[in-house]
C-alpha cells in the first residue's frame, strides 16, 4: 500500500488532460513530456502540478502532453557604443528609447535581425552569439499578420508546432525535440511560467520581435528544458509621435479592430507612452468555439537623461475559447468524426494581468547596471463536456462534465552589471547578474456525470448540463535563486564567451484540500563555453557547449527525492553576415542528450526511477535576406533524430512520436516599387513541408507527411491617391488550399488547422 501510494503522488490529475488534449479518462506522471499520459479508467487520485521533468511511459501505455502538470518538453542594450553613448540617432517607432530590453532585436531590415540579447542578456551581434538564434521581426510578424506564438515561430528551424495539431488555448511547441511550454517561454527576459491551464496568452500584435535561441539556456536563465527558450519583445515607446487603427475581419464569423498609439508625452520632454489594444470577437472551425480576446497595454517610459531610463510595461488581456478541442478518439487514440465537446457547456475564460518595469542607468563607459521586474497572474475557469465511450447498440455516447479553475502568479526580479573594457588587446564585456522568481499555482477541478448524447440526432446544446463541484485541490509554490556571471573576450576575430550559473530551487506542493505541504530542494550549476572565429568577409564559425536542469517532484522506491534532469549540449555551426547588405546565413549542428528522465522503475513498476535518457541530434539551416527594395525572404530547414535511449521495453530505442525528421518552411514577399504601373503591390507566399513522424512511442505507425501553403497580398492605397497615405489593405491565408490532415502523438491524433483568411484594412499616421 505505501508504495502504491507513493506512485499516486506522483501522478497528475486526470481531468485537465482530458480538456486539455484527449477527451478520454487518462492520468500523466509528474513532469511528463516525453512520457505524456497513461490510460487509465479507474477514479482520479488528487495530485500535483511539477516543474519540468520528462518521463518515459509504463510499457504499452497511451501517452499525451499534460495540460495540468507544469511540464517541460519543459540588456537591456546600450542604444550606442561607449565612445558614441550619446550621439545615438533616434530609434523607429518599434524600438525602445534607450534601454531595448532583454530579446529585443536591435537593428533590423525587413525579416532581418542583425543583433539581438536573447543569447547572452547583452547587446550582441548574432554573428557573435555561439548558440543558434533567430529573431523574427516585426516586419515578417505584421507580413505574416501572425495572430498566435505558434504562428510566430513556424517559419523557425527546430521548432515543432504540429504536433497537438489546432489549440487556440496555448502555445505549445517544441524546440528540438523538447517542450517549451511552461518553462521556455520568456516576455522581456523573464519567465512567464505557468501550470496546468493558466497559461499566459501572448498577443502578437504587443510584440516588437520573437527571438528563438536553440540548445540549453540555463546558464543565464535557470530552470528549464534543453531544447532552448523563445524569448518576446514587447512594444516600448517611441521617441516620435505615431499611430496606427486597423480593422480586420475572417472567415469563420471573425472581426478584430487593433490600435497602437505613442510618443512624447504632450508637455514633457522626459516621458514618452504607448498604448496598445485588441479587440476581437471571433468564431473557429469547431461547432460552439470561441476565440475572442480583449487586449490592452500601457506602457510609460521616463528618461531624465541620455544615461538612464526607466520603462513600466503592463497589460490587461481576457478571452474566450473552448476548453477541450477536438473530436472523440478510439481507445487506441484515433479520431472520430464525432464532436466530444458541447456547445451547451463549453468556455475557457481567462483573464491575466501584468505590471512591471525595466530599469537601466549607464553608469560611465564602463558600467551598465539594470533591474528588470515583473509580476503575473493568470485565472482560469475552464468548462466542458467530453465523450468517454460510445454504445453502438443503443447508438448513445456516455459523457461526462469537467470544470477547472486554475490560478497562477509569479514575481520575477533579474538584476544586472555589465562592464565593457579593455585589457591589453582584448575586448571584455563581463556581465554580473542576481535573479529570483516566486510562482505560486493553485488548481481546483470536478467532474461529474452528463447526459447521454443521442448519435442519431447529435443533440448538442440541446440538454442542461450540470456544473460538477470540485474534489481534486492542489497548490504549489516555487522559488528560485540563481547568481550568474559572463565573459565575453574578444582578440582580433576570436571571440570566447564563458558564463555559469548556481541556482537554488525550492518547491512546496499540497495535494488534497487538507493535504501535507511536502517541499523539496534542488541546486544546480550550469553554463556555457563558446568560441567563435569572426572573419572580415562575415563569416563567423563557432563551436560551444551548454548544459540545463530542472528539477522534478516526487520519490523512487528507495524513498529518495528524484534527480532533477540534466541536459548537455554540444554545438558547431556557421554563420555568414553578408558586409553591407542585409544577408544573415546560418547552419548548425547539434548533439543534445538530457538524463535522468523519469521512467518506469524495471525494479518495482510502482514506482518511477529518475534513469531514463532521450538524445536529440540534428542539422539546421536558416536564411533571412531582403537583397533588394520590397523583397523579403525567410527559409529554415530541419533534419531532426530524437531517441529515446533509455526509456521502457517497448519505448528504447525509438523515435520520438510527433517530432518530424525533415521540415522545411520558407516564406518570401515582394513589393513593387516606383516606376511600375503595380506600384505598393506586396505579393507574398510560403510553404510549411512538415515529414514524416512516427505516431506513438512505440514505432508502430507514422503520420504522413504534409505541406501547407500561406499567402499574402497587400497593396498601398497611398499610391492609389495621395489622400489616402498611409492606408494599407492586406488579406492573408495561412493553409491557403486547406488542407485536411491529422497528426498524431504519444498514440493520440489530433486534427491539424484548417483555412484561416482574413482582410486587413490600417491606417498609419
Amino acid at each position: 500500500m505505501a508504495s502504491l501510494r507513493s506512485k499516486r503522488g506522483l501522478l497528475a490529475s486526470t481531468a485537465a488532460i482530458n480538456a486539455a488534449f484527449l477527451g478520454s479518462v487518462v492520468s500523466v506522471t509528474v513532469g511528463a513530456s516525453i512520457g505524456g499520459a497513461q490510460a487509465q479508467t479507474g477514479p482520479v487520485q488528487n495530485n500535483v502540478s511539477v516543474l519540468p521533468a520528462v518521463t518515459v511511459d509504463d510499457a504499452g501505455a497511451a501517452r499525451k502532453r499534460s495540460g495540468v502538470v507544469s511540464s517541460q518538453r519543459a540588456r537591456s542594450s546600450r542604444a550606442v557604443t561607449v565612445n558614441g553613448r550619446r550621439h545615438a540617432a533616434a530609434p523607429s517607432q518599434s524600438q525602445t528609447l534607450l534601454s531595448q530590453g532583454i530579446g529585443m532585436a536591435g537593428a533590423a531590415t525587413g525579416y532581418v535581425a542583425t543583433s539581438g540579447t536573447a543569447g547572452t542578456k547583452t547587446n550582441t551581434p548574432l554573428i557573435e552569439t555561439p548558440q543558434s538564434l533567430s529573431v523574427v521581426t516585426r516586419k515578417e510578424l505584421e507580413d505574416r499578420n501572425v495572430q498566435t506564438l505558434k504562428d510566430a515561430v513556424n517559419y523557425t528551424p527546430g521548432v515543432t508546432t504540429t504536433a497537438f495539431g489546432y489549440d487556440p488555448r496555448f502555445d505549445s511547441f517544441y524546440i528540438r525535440g523538447f517542450d517549451a511550454t511552461y518553462t521556455g517561454i520568456y516576455r522581456d527576459g523573464l519567465r512567464q511560467g505557468g501550470g496546468n491551464f493558466a497559461i499566459p496568452k501572448i498577443e502578437p500584435y504587443g510584440l516588437d520581435s520573437v527571438s528563438i535561441l536553440r540548445g540549453p539556456a540555463s546558464g543565464l536563465y535557470g530552470l528549464g528544458s534543453p531544447g532552448g527558450i523563445v524569448d518576446v519583445t514587447t512594444k516600448r515607446p517611441p521617441l516620435t509621435p505615431f499611430g496606427e487603427v486597423q480593422l480586420q475581419a475572417g472567415n469563420y464569423d471573425r472581426y478584430q479592430g487593433n490600435f497602437d498609439i505613442g510618443g512624447p508625452v504632450p508637455g514633457s520632454d522626459q516621458l514618452y507612452y504607448r498604448l496598445t489594444g485588441v479587440l476581437r470577437d471571433a468564431k473557429t472551425w469547431y461547432p460552439g468555439n470561441d476565440d475572442d480576446r480583449a487586449y490592452i497595454a500601457p506602457a510609460l517610459t521616463w528618461r531624465p537623461d541620455a544615461d538612464t531610463s526607466f520603462t513600466i510595461l503592463s497589460e490587461y488581456q481576457t478571452s474566450r475559447t473552448a476548453a477541450s478541442i477536438g473530436n472523440f478518439r478510439t481507445p487506441d487514440g484515433r479520431l472520430t468524426n464525432i464532436y466530444s465537446n458541447d456547445p451547451a457547456f463549453s468556455a475557457m475564460d481567462q483573464k491575466q494581468y501584468r505590471i512591471g518595469y525595466a530599469f537601466e542607468h549607464n553608469v560611465d563607459d564602463v558600467w551598465t547596471v539594470r533591474q528588470n521586474f515583473r509580476f503575473y497572474q493568470v485565472d482560469v475557469d475552464a468548462k466542458y463536456t467530453q465523450i468517454d465511450s460510445i454504445d453502438s447498440s443503443t447508438n448513445l455516447a456516455s459523457r461526462s462534465a469537467w470544470r477547472i479553475l486554475d490560478s497562477f502568479r509569479t514575481t520575477t526580479l533579474d538584476n544586472q552589471a555589465e562592464a565593457r573594457f579593455m585589457l591589453g588587446a582584448i575586448k571584455n564585456t563581463a556581465l554580473l547578474g542576481v535573479d529570483y522568481g516566486h510562482s505560486y499555482y493553485n488548481d481546483k477541478i470536478g467532474y461529474g456525470p452528463a447526459p447521454d448524447l443521442n448519435l442519431a440526432t447529435m443533440n448538442y446544446g440541446a440538454q442542461a448540463i450540470a456544473t460538477p463541484a470540485f474534489s481534486i485541490f492542489n497548490r504549489q509554490s516555487t522559488d528560485e535563486v540563481g547568481i550568474y556571471a559572463q565573459e565575453q573576450a574578444r582578440l582580433g576575430g576570436f571571440i570566447l564567451t564563458l558564463n555559469g550559473r548556481q541556482s537554488w530551487v525550492s518547491q512546496t506542493t499540497t495535494a488534497g484540500l487538507d493535504g501535507v505541504p511536502s517541499t523539496q530542494k534542488a541546486t544546480a550549476f550550469t553554463g556555457r563555453a563558446g568560441l567563435s572565429y569572426v572573419f572580415d568577409n562575415g563569416i563567423a564559425p563557432y563551436v560551444s557547449y551548454a548544459t540545463s536542469f530542472s528539477p522534478q517532484v516526487g520519490v523512487d522506491a528507495s524513498g529518495l527525492p528524484f534527480r532533477p534532469t540534466t541536459g548537455e549540449q554540444t554545438e558547431a555551426g556557421i554563420k555568414y553576415q553578408m558586409p553591407h547588405l542585409p544577408v544573415l546565413l546560418t547552419a548548425a549542428v547539434f548533439d543534445i542528450t538530457q538524463n535522468n528522465v523519469l521512467r518506469t522503475d524495471p525494479d518495482n513498476i510502482a514506482f518511477q526511477a529518475a534513469t531514463g535518457q532521450v538524445e536529440s541530434k540534428g542539422v539546421e539551416l536558416e536564411a533571412k535576406l531582403a537583397l533588394k527594395p520590397g523583397f523579403d525572404l525567410t527559409a529554415a530547414y530541419t533534419h531532426l533524430n530524437v531517441v529515446i535511449t533509455q526509456g521502457n521495453p517497448d519505448t528504447t530505442g525509438n523515435e520520438l512520436s510527433g517530432i518530424p525528421r525533415n521540415s522545411f518552411a520558407a516564406f518570401g514577399k515582394y513589393t513593387f516599387q516606383s516606376g511600375v504601373p503595380v506600384e505598393g503591390l506586396g505579393l507574398g507566399l510560403g510553404v510549411r513541408y512538415i515529414g514524416t513522424n512516427f505516431g506513438n512511442d512505440q514505432n508502430t505507425f507514422e503520420n504522413a507527411a504534409t505541406t501547407l501553403f500561406d499567402a499574402v497580398i497587400d497593396y498601398d492605397l497611398g499610391k492609389l491617391d495621395r489622400r489616402f497615405i498611409g492606408a494599407t489593405m492586406r488579406l492573408n491565408a495561412t493553409n491557403l488550399f486547406d488542407k485536411h490532415y491529422d497528426t498524431c502523438q504519444s498514440g493520440y491524433c489530433y486534427a491539424g488547422a484548417r483555412r484561416q483568411v482574413i482582410g486587413t484594412l490600417s491606417y498609419r499616421w
